[in-house]
């Protein structure tokens, strides 16, 4: 298959068509505006791969759009691009709505326009994979709930209230127009490659350069985690042999909360960074607690068991040793993050393939 990614050099999407490039013979065509959370040096072991193939555009872009599906005939897409830290998202709502709700509808129309002239063997095949998140779902107020493919919406930040938004504009067009789609919503991710903002990366960087550890509020807000390369896996697995029409959740199986999380850290820290920086006897020391974030949810957590009765996937990896991996990438991987933190992987933009 010949599959356009959107959003390819962020986190998850990289993480994606590594996977695919290296665990199948299918192609991708990676599409991404490379904002500031794109990063092509994520993708640098697959970039010279010949079934690789880089497109620096804006979804917003359907001119640009139009070119890229005449120019690649993709069998179907992954929509990955959008804007997705939720602090960003209440300091600065507007490329949130343009992005993540704009983008995806400009990105339906153009798809629809192309898959209702493929011949009827290729438009039986063609599929538009939205992949979204759990926020969109809001809090949970019960510690039993979980939230399942059924759980109404309920967005608490202009982050997931543009990712709902989105969702919506997705069913819509299968609804009315036919056009082939699927839905999936995860938990949190984490893993190598993830940008230093988000909570993990950012307390392993904090720990070892000897900085605080910033915590909002009590720090007992609840999540589920999901290893990013698990996720990479259920991704796939939707986009083969998914439903159409279907929403499917992708969850760890790991609730935790955020204090919880950054302890763990800590105790992994001292056993493998025990050279501590000037000043500091135990990595737990520098937690700080910081005024909680306006209308933090409390907790979230998936019922992934649809995806597991359906399509036979679950997470490989535990959040101890997915934990584990994580800060040991990161230990491992100074030259990877020191140039997101300068500034410089942003600036170059090296290995671009057009």
């Amino acid at each position: 298959m010949r599959i356009l990614v959107t959003g390819g050099a962020g986190f998850i999407g990289s993480a994606l068509i590594r996977y695919v490039i290296e665990n199948t013979q299918d192609s991708i065509i990676n599409v991404d505006k490379l904002t500031y959370a794109g990063n092509l040096e994520s993708l640098e072991s697959v970039s010279c791969n010949e079934r690789y193939s880089f497109e620096q555009v804006d979804i917003c872009d359907r001119n640009s759009l139009v070119q890229i599906f005449r120019q690649y005939q993709p069998d179907g897409i992954m929509h990955l691009a959008a804007e997705s830290h939720v602090d960003r998202s209440i300091d600065g709502p507007g490329s949130f709505i343009e992005t993540n709700i704009v983008g995806t509808y400009t990105l339906l129309e153009v798809a629809r326009a192309f898959w209702e002239k493929l011949p009827k063997d290729r438009k039986d095949k063609f599929r538009f994979h939205h992949i979204s998140t759990d926020e969109v779902y809001g809090d949970l107020q019960d510690p039993t709930e979980l939230f399942t493919e059924n759980t109404s919406y309920s967005p608490s930040s202009p982050y997931s209230a543009s990712k709902a938004s989105s969702d919506h504009v997705v069913r819509a067009w299968f609804r009315t127009y036919g056009l082939p789609v699927i839905v999936t919503n995860c938990s949190n991710n984490y893993g190598p490659f993830h940008f230093p903002e988000k909570l993990i990366p950012l307390m392993i960087l904090n720990a070892i350069e000897g900085k605080p550890l910033p915590v909002y509020g009590d720090g007992m807000q609840i999540r589920d985690w999901l290893y990013v390369e698990d996720h990479a896996r259920a991704l796939y697995q939707v986009f083969s042999k998914g439903i159409c029409g279907e929403t499917y959740n992708i969850g760890g199986h790991n609730e935790k909360a955020n204090i919880e999380v950054v302890e763990i850290i800590c105790d992994l820290l001292e056993e493998l960074r025990p050279d501590k920086p000037a000043g500091v006897s135990r990595y737990k020391d520098l937690i700080t607690y910081v005024k909680d974030r306006p209308g933090h949810d409390i907790r979230y957590a998936i019922d992934a068991s649809k995806i597991e009765r359906l399509l036979g996937w679950k997470p490989e990896e535990t959040f101890e040793s997915g934990i584990r991996k994580t800060v040991e990438w990161y230990l491992d991987n100074k030259k990877w993050w020191s140039r997101v933190l300068d500034g410089s992987y942003s600036r170059e933009r090296l290995g671009v393939k057009g």
